[in-house]
């Protein structure tokens, strides 16, 4: 079944993640990260071995189409941004809207934003 988990990713420190989060990051078809650099130490401190893809400004009209018919198709993806809930300052909006639009289901996950500690 098609599924977009949008995922927060800690803001500064690893361990600031959800155990759901640290889950779904292994079971997932894909990963949309941001920054793959960023997302790769995450993935490392957690022991999580899925595929990982660039998504990020520059490119995301390029992928977009790519990305959104392996999700019909009925893989799985999640959405993960450098730091924090993609899609608040970052990219992603593309890919949610193209998924609302194909009725793609989307599961945002609870997690780390940057306004709250700013605060």
């Amino acid at each position: 079944m098609s599924k977009l988990y949008v995922i927060p990713t800690p803001i500064g420190n690893l361990e600031d993640i959800t155990l759901r989060a640290i889950r779904l990051l292994k079971e997932v078809d894909l990963v949309l990260a941001e920054d793959t650099r960023t997302t790769k130490k995450l993935f490392s401190h957690y022991e999580i071995n899925t595929q990982l893809s660039s998504f990020h400004m520059h490119n995301e009209h390029k992928v977009l189409s790519k990305y959104t018919s392996r999700l019909k198709k009925g893989e799985i993806f999640a959405l993960v941004s450098e730091a924090g809930t993609p899609a608040i300052s970052d990219p992603g909006f593309l890919l949610i809207r193209e998924c609302i639009i194909e009725n793609i289901e989307i599961d945002c996950l609870p997690g780390a934003t940057a306004f709250v500690p700013a605060l």
